[in-house]
């Protein structure tokens, strides 16, 4: 009895979880899991289907995904509007699950390779965004912000450890049975996180665990295209959505450049496929240790603010590394350190944010946010890469211009941490029935 108390007490110190809280933690840590497990089964079959389609017609392939996700984003707006979240949430992934066996059949039946390639890199561009975004709307609904800031990194872990076995998964089958199988692999987790969120909607209905005690029985409600207009107009939801931007741009430009570097430095496929994998198992690994032990600590003591301009910090050297060395041990290295920051806590806080914003700004104004901004991000710097790389500059010049990018980002990170607060507080001095009796978003407040 002892031993198992002192256990509780260990794990309740080194995580930060209460006791009430293990199970809908548990569930939540699952149901990332599975999900970047899916994910990360995908992401070096995309990579290796970005280099099939040309290197050198990726600005127009992230035009394509772009396009995709402002076509998705309205049906998306229309189902939040139609139908309550406990059918909704779990329809997202049926979805997904279904074009993905479509996919493989699609594959396997001898079609254009090249063209399947790009409607895949495509897709799973639109996919990772997409399902992602659902699930931290999900727990920013879930969890009021100090219970974020202690248990969104350790949430965010379980999806980690879904990103280190996916890879693991790639690197054993891919030169085995090649890339195709893997796809209903994929579909086979995706099967694995709806259970986790059928369980999870059902304890939250329970348990009334809502940060707001609301039912997810009663659709959100609210117009097709409430979110781009909450978005637009909304100050804190615009910083959001610059930081996004900013984060976007230098990320096509690092991308790029491993995409031309990669490509020189390996002659067959199954190489390059096994480089993208070999990264993404060290990212997700490091990623895990950080999100466990270090995440939630650093943004209940140090705020959201340092934790969000962390990554751009990041950044911002290793831009200065790569242009004095452009090379492929630096650019595996730089995405290797700048990934894992951006897993193991910007992403973390930056999802965060949106506790302290209201129900149609978390579903709709966010997924807007995580797609349509996203994409539009990646493809601007795509054209923008395309176009600096058409001026004669290399590696070297297009880190450069990357470095007060990286600053300007990293001004944005400290000012969104420091809005948040300030609305935190502004909810929690504000009387329940004063703050149900608005009917203004909390963006703006």
């Amino acid at each position: 009895m002892n031993f198992r108390t002192e256990a509780t007490r260990s794990v309740r110190f080194l995580t930060g979880v209460r006791r009430d809280e293990f199970v809908p933690v548990a569930l939540s840590a699952l149901y990332f899991f599975c999900l970047l497990c899916s994910y990360y089964v995908l992401r070096p079959v995309r990579d290796e289907m970005g280099i099939q389609a040309g290197v050198e017609h990726l600005q127009w392939t992230f035009t394509a995904t772009f396009v995709a996700m402002l076509a998705v984003v309205p049906v998306f707006g229309w189902a939040v509007r139609r139908f309550p979240l406990r059918g909704l949430l779990p329809g997202v992934y049926l979805v997904f699950a279904a074009q993905l066996v479509a996919f493989y059949a699609l594959m396997e039946s001898g079609a254009e390779r090249r063209w399947v390639a790009q409607a895949f890199f495509v897709w799973v561009s639109v996919f990772n965004l997409f399902v992602v975004s659902v699930f931290w709307s999900f727990m920013a609904d879930l969890w009021d912000s100090a219970q974020a800031k202690r248990l969104f990194g350790l949430i965010a872990a379980g999806g980690s450890l879904g990103a280190v076995s996916g890879p693991l998964i790639t690197v054993t089958l891919a030169t085995r049975l090649g890339p195709e199988p893997l796809l209903l692999v994929s579909a086979a987790f995706l099967a694995g996180a709806l259970a986790a969120l059928a369980a999870l909607l059902r304890f939250a209905e329970s348990r009334s665990a809502g940060a707001a005690g609301r039912r997810h029985d009663q659709p959100i409600g609210g117009g097709v295209f409430a979110g781009v207009r909450l978005a637009a107009t909304s100050p804190y939801l615009l910083g959001i959505g610059l930081y996004i931007v900013l984060f976007t741009t230098l990320s096509t430009f690092l991308y790029f450049e491993q995409a031309h570097i990669v490509r020189d430095a390996f002659a067959t496929a199954g190489e390059r496929t096994r480089l993208f994998a070999g990264m993404d198992l060290t990212v997700n690994t490091l990623t895990l240790l950080g999100q466990i032990f270090l995440a939630g600590r650093v943004m209940t003591h140090f705020g959201l603010g340092k934790a969000l301009a962390l990554l751009p910090l990041v950044s911002l050297v290793g831009f200065a590394v790569l242009a004095a060395f452009p090379v492929l041990a630096v650019i595996v290295a730089f995405q290797v350190l700048r990934r894992t920051s951006n897993f193991f806590l910007a992403r973390p806080a930056r999802e965060a944010l949106y506790t302290v914003v209201r129900p149609e700004e978390k579903y709709k104004a966010k997924n807007f946010i995580d797609t349509v901004v996203y994409r539009g991000g990646d493809a601007v710097s795509g054209w923008l890469y395309a176009g600096l790389r058409a001026v004669g500059l290399g590696a070297s010049g297009i880190a450069l211009v990357a470095l007060p990018l990286a600053a300007v980002w990293m001004a944005v990170g400290l000012r969104l941490g420091a809005r948040h607060e300030m609305l935190d507080g502004a909810r929690a001095s504000a009387k329940p029935d004063a703050a149900a009796a608005t009917d203004e978003p909390t963006g703006r407040s």
